[in-house]
């Protein structure tokens, strides 16, 4: 017997793939997360769960790319590289808004309040620093 085949189990490819599958499904699921929570963020959520469904099921990949929250995220990242400069902008704003309002609210203990505001300055620098910006072609010349 071969170890990719083997009479008590499935094949090592069928389980490599829903593996992929659970981890593209998981990573969707914190990606819509991070719409709803400023710290966390959703891009590289979306990326990676497109990278499982390549590896997994073309179908969830393409129900991915058609998504109204993220298929413009990903054509952009696939186009352009990066991500769109109002993207970045609106992500920047949310996450001052609310960490700011978090911080504010006076509810939180202080070394919380510490905790938050560093994160906070991780994602924002993240977002401005680190996630490239999507650049799009000049038109072409001619005529």
């Amino acid at each position: 017997m071969t170890p990719t085949t083997g009479s008590d189990g499935p094949p090592a490819g069928r389980v490599r793939r829903w593996l992929y599958l659970a981890g593209g499904l998981g990573c969707v699921g914190l990606a819509y997360l991070g719409v709803l929570l400023p710290g966390l963020p959703a891009t590289p959520w979306v990326l990676l769960a497109s990278y499982c469904f390549s590896k997994s099921s073309p179908r969830l990949g393409r129900w991915l790319r058609r998504s109204p929250f993220f298929g413009r995220l990903l054509r952009d990242w696939d186009e352009h590289h990066g991500i769109r400069r109002p993207v970045k902008a609106a992500a920047v704003c949310l996450i001052v808004t609310v960490v700011t309002l978090s911080i504010l609210s006076g509810r939180l203990p202080v070394w919380l309040r510490w905790v938050v505001g560093g994160c906070a300055a991780c994602g924002i620098a993240t977002v401005a620093f680190v996630v490239p910006t999507a650049r799009p072609k000049p038109p072409a010349a001619g005529g």
